[in-house]
């Protein structure tokens, strides 16, 4: 990125969800986990590029449960840059830990191994039961979700 973008907490009722539908393609549970958790944006020139989402899970659990960033702006650091913010933000928050949920193959398994998440625990069929419609990358089915964690 040439310049970088400022980074802003916002009000649930103001998340961008049309981006947070780029990551997580339930509209309801985009809903559900905006009414507690906390929304952060990468905004530049008054656009929003990026966003991702927090969810205290308990002491000293924060959960990531979107990292969004527009298709436009992707493979240029920005998702990267949100998912350090993330892990800043967490330690903030006093986490010990910050834990996300993923499919079990595709590019965002490797992103977030690359920053240090471990598997913790598969869920079997996972996405099968928690989607109305099926979900495909690459011409494949995402069935299981991996948990993901980072000790902090």
């Amino acid at each position: 990125m040439s310049r970088a973008p400022s980074l802003h907490w916002l009000a649930s009722a103001q998340a961008p969800r049309q981006l947070l539908l780029e990551a997580d393609p339930d509209a309801d549970k985009i809903e559900g986990y905006l009414r507690d958790g906390r929304c952060r944006i990468a905004r530049l020139a008054g656009e929003t590029l990026g966003a991702y989402v927090l969810l205290e899970r308990g002491a000293g659990l924060i959960e990531l449960m979107n990292i969004a960033v527009a298709p436009e702006q992707q493979r240029r650091g920005l998702g990267r840059l949100l998912l350090d913010d993330a892990i800043a933000q967490s330690r903030l928050l006093g986490a010990r830990r910050l834990e996300l949920g993923t499919g079990s193959f595709g590019h965002q398994l490797t992103f977030y191994q690359r920053a240090g998440f471990r598997v913790v625990a598969v869920e079997p069929d996972y996405f099968l039961t928690h989607y109305p419609e099926p979900l495909f990358e690459h011409g494949l089915q995402h069935r299981d979700r991996l948990r993901l964690a980072l000790t902090l």
